[in-house]
């Protein structure tokens, strides 16, 4: 007999302080919007051809720091599984920011 079994996902953890929410929300437009805001103060500051580099770059700096935090927080065995940026800063945000006592995840 074969002792195979499938491991639940954990679900993503829900924040009930309001400093909790707004960390996450925080960390979820930072993640979302830093791209852009650098591309655009680039394009400010100098010219269309030095903002595109500037886009290229954080694109690839954002993805490196959205792929950081999201390893650093999601159990192993869900890492297959595609988060956008809501869900990410959701599991920082419960895992290493906010220690809240949650009683009714444990159930």
């Amino acid at each position: 007999m074969q002792n195979d079994y499938i491991n639940l996902i954990e679900p993503t953890p829900k924040l009930h302080s309001k400093k909790c929410k707004t960390i996450a929300l925080l960390l979820r437009i930072f993640l979302q919007f830093t791209t852009f805001a650098i591309s655009l103060a680039a394009w400010y500051l100098s010219d269309l051809f030095i903002a595109g580099l500037a886009l290229v770059l954080s694109f690839i700096i954002m993805g490196i720091i959205r792929s950081k935090l999201r390893n650093s927080v999601i159990p192993p065995n869900q890492r297959e599984y595609q988060y956008n940026d809501q869900d990410i800063a959701d599991w920082y945000t419960a895992k290493e920011l906010c220690f809240e006592n949650n009683e009714e995840r444990n159930i």
